[in-house]
């Protein structure tokens, strides 16, 4: 029942619209006073000056529609008179029938008329233009005299001062007889008490205001039922033909559809045992606030229904990346539908939307540039979100900052880190940081480079380049190109041999394993060929010093002087022929002996 408490406090708040309580409707004509003279203007002057807006606010269609509704909940018919276009009656008949007009026509919309609610009306001073009729007319409703049914017509008329305002047309007014009794025989007239029929709310008899909240909650309960019963057939009958019944669909649309029923159900009710057109003018208010919100309702829920079904769809399928694209576009679908709920609400309740959002565009540079981080990080959002350089789930480092991406919001990015913390970086800053992703890396390098001792000889060397080769072909983890063993040269305390390969791994806890084997079968080459590997250290070698060798010192400089005399020394230069002569003797691998 908690959600036919909350449907009768907004209905309860928006229709009922206090007002002093007045005399009995026809007998208050007489006493109503006449229209006051406007005041005479010198004719001699400066020229007068451009005129008011109409204070009755009668600009715009929906302003006169709810400018009478309001006088004649306030039994000022004087006023209320002032809405209708009298140029088709003749001067005689205007005064007399502009007291008795209002009320007759109010009495016609009780019994048998029908008038569009005041919010649905144009607030817009040249009205609709789209409705197939003359851009000065607008249809808000009907009335049946004689069996025939009248539309009811508004008309851009121009006064003697030149305003435009909308009056109901001299057309409507011409189809409003004299006289008028009332012909509905559900009334609610005909079965009131007297006493709720002397007494007055707002213009209207007491009984008037009981019976729509008796409706009310009539059109809920009756709606209640209803739609209990249906959902429940519908998901019995659902789940015995399909297994797998989307969870929470009956549910979403269970609420929505039982208040927007109610809200037609009150309608038509109400115009059908002819509760008073003011009555049901003010409760028109709830009925399209409670419709509005229930469709908001429904989106919001198939929202959550259709984003869980995507989630758990991902989950299954392994694409847990794609999960913060989805809780991202369903935040911001129900930001969307909050601020339309809010514009709907507040323009049915007669606030000025267009005004409020003209000035919120003249203010959008002030709010920029009071909020340039907020738009910073939103725009960093859709960057993360677009671009994907994570997902959630991925172990990334981003800055200084090396972790898993928990969660990607429309404000920030929280990271767990390997000390379990939880970081939290704004998107803008996310965004314009390096970021290393390691899930989405396909192999890991394996890359080290053996320091062997001075005393390894060049055989020995060259069988551990075999032997290391060999092992890394043999290697079923292995990659085939590069697999690159090289020995590098000579360091300051050891003979540099270089590993240089990639092991086929996805998985950092296998990549351990492999390269934890790959260390140990190096550890065994190492052993089988004598030789180790050279500690940081200097070795002091004590020996006799035996000299430069004669012979070979003299047989250099003998060489050196042939070539003076021969052919000159041109060292570095060398002549193209001795170029020639020497290219390519140095074969490289070199042949090995049969």
């Amino acid at each position: 029942m908690r959600s036919l408490l909350s449907l009768l406090v907004i209905i309860a708040a928006l229709a009922v619209t206090p007002a002093p309580a007045h005399a009995q409707l026809f007998a208050a004509v007489a006493k109503a006073a006449e229209p006051a003279a406007a005041p005479a203007q010198d004719t001699v002057g400066p020229p007068a000056p451009a005129p008011e807006p109409d204070q009755l606010g009668r600009i715009s269609p929906r302003g006169t529609m709810r400018g009478y509704i309001d006088a004649m909940a306030q039994e000022d018919y004087a006023k209320a008179g002032q809405f209708f276009d009298l140029s088709a009656l003749s001067k005689s008949d205007r005064t007399k029938r502009a007291l008795t007009l209002p009320v007759i026509f109010q009495s016609m919309l009780d019994d048998n008329g029908s008038l569009r609610p005041t919010a649905l009306l144009s607030d817009l001073p040249q009205g609709v233009s789209d409705d197939n009729l003359p851009e000065e007319q607008e249809r808000i409703g009907s009335f049946t005299v004689d069996d025939k049914s009248v539309p009811i017509l508004l008309e851009h008329k121009k006064l003697d001062d030149g305003t435009l305002v909308w009056l109901i047309s001299a057309d409507t007014v011409r189809q409003i007889p004299k006289e008028y009794t009332d012909a509905n025989d559900y009334s609610v007239n005909k079965i009131l008490p007297q006493a709720l029929l002397e007494h007055k709310w707002a213009g209207v008899a007491a009984g008037h205001w009981v019976a729509m909240g008796l409706l009310i909650i009539a059109a809920y309960l009756a709606c209640w039922g209803a739609s209990s019963a249906f959902f429940y057939a519908a998901e019995s009958l659902w789940r015995r033909r399909r297994a797998d019944t989307p969870q929470g669909v009956f549910k979403a649309f269970s609420l929505p559809v039982r208040l927007y029923a109610t809200v037609w159900l009150i309608i038509f009710s109400a115009h059908a045992v002819g509760i008073s057109v003011i009555v049901r003018q003010y409760v028109s208010k709830a009925n399209i606030i409670v419709a509005g919100v229930a469709v908001l309702i429904l989106l919001w829920q198939l929202i959550d229904v259709f984003s869980s079904i995507m989630q758990r769809r991902m989950m299954r399928n392994g694409q847990l990346g794609a999960l913060s694209t989805v809780m991202f576009f369903r935040r911001g679908v129900k930001f969307i539908l909050i601020a339309l709920g809010a514009i709907t609400v507040l323009d049915t309740l007669g606030f000025n939307v267009t005004a409020g959002l003209t000035a919120l565009g003249i203010g959008g540079i002030a709010l920029a540039l009071g909020a340039q981080k907020t738009v910073e990080n939103l725009v960093g959002s859709l960057t993360v979100i677009f671009d994907q350089p994570v997902r959630v789930g991925d172990f990334c480092k981003v800055g200084d900052t090396t972790g898993t991406i928990e969660q990607i919001g429309m404000r920030s990015t929280r990271i767990r880190t390997l000390d379990r913390t939880l970081v939290t970086i704004p998107n803008g800053d996310f965004a314009a940081q390096r970021i290393e992703n390691y899930a989405h890396r396909d192999r890991f390098k394996f890359q080290t480079t053996l320091g062997v001792r001075y005393e390894t000889s060049p055989d020995q060397i060259r069988y551990l380049l075999m032997e290391l080769r060999s092992m890394l072909f043999a290697h079923s983890r292995v990659t085939r190109d590069p697999a690159r063993v090289r020995f590098l040269g000579f360091g300051a305390d050891s003979l540099k041999i270089e590993i240089f390969t990639y092991i086929l791994s996805t998985d950092h806890g296998e990549f351990l394993e492999i390269q934890e084997d790959l260390n140990l079968r190096i550890a065994d080459i190492l052993e089988d060929s004598g030789t180790s590997l050279a500690f940081t250290s200097q070795t002091l070698y004590l020996a006799r010093d035996t000299g430069m060798s004669r012979e070979k010192k003299e047989a250099a400089e003998k060489k050196v002087a042939d070539w003076r005399e021969k052919t000159g020394l041109k060292n570095p230069s060398y002549d193209d022929d001795y170029i020639r002569s020497i290219e390519n003797t140095i074969a490289f691998p070199q042949k090995t002996g049969g």
